[in-house]
């Protein structure tokens, strides 16, 4: 299991991203358009430079909802390649079945 203080820092992460997501796609379609003065896009990047750093959504990392492990993550079904397994041999998931030949 991942530390406590890493996925709630990656929660938090989250929020941020939700709660500035408008502003920043407003202001990077600005600094992106050719057709606007060179100033004005100039000062767009300042303010979007202004913005807290973590609410990019490139600093959020994926996390597994079970173990919070952040690594072999399957994106699909949210889950770590541990916990994946675990699930699928106890029969939880349906349609998957233990591999063995």
């Amino acid at each position: 299991m991942a530390k406590k203080s890493a996925i709630e820092r990656n929660r938090r992460r989250q929020k941020l991203v939700a709660k500035y997501a408008g502003k920043r796609e407003r202001l990077k379609k600005i600094a992106a358009d050719e057709s606007l003065p060179q100033e004005e896009r100039f000062a767009a990047r300042l303010k979007l430079a202004e913005l807290p750093r973590n609410s990019s959504a490139t600093r959020v990392r994926n996390r597994c909802e079970i173990s919070g492990r952040p690594r072999g993550y399957y994106r699909k079904l949210r889950l770590s390649r541990i916990a994946l397994r675990s699930l699928a041999s106890e029969g939880r998931i349906p349609g998957m079945v233990k591999s063995s030949w």
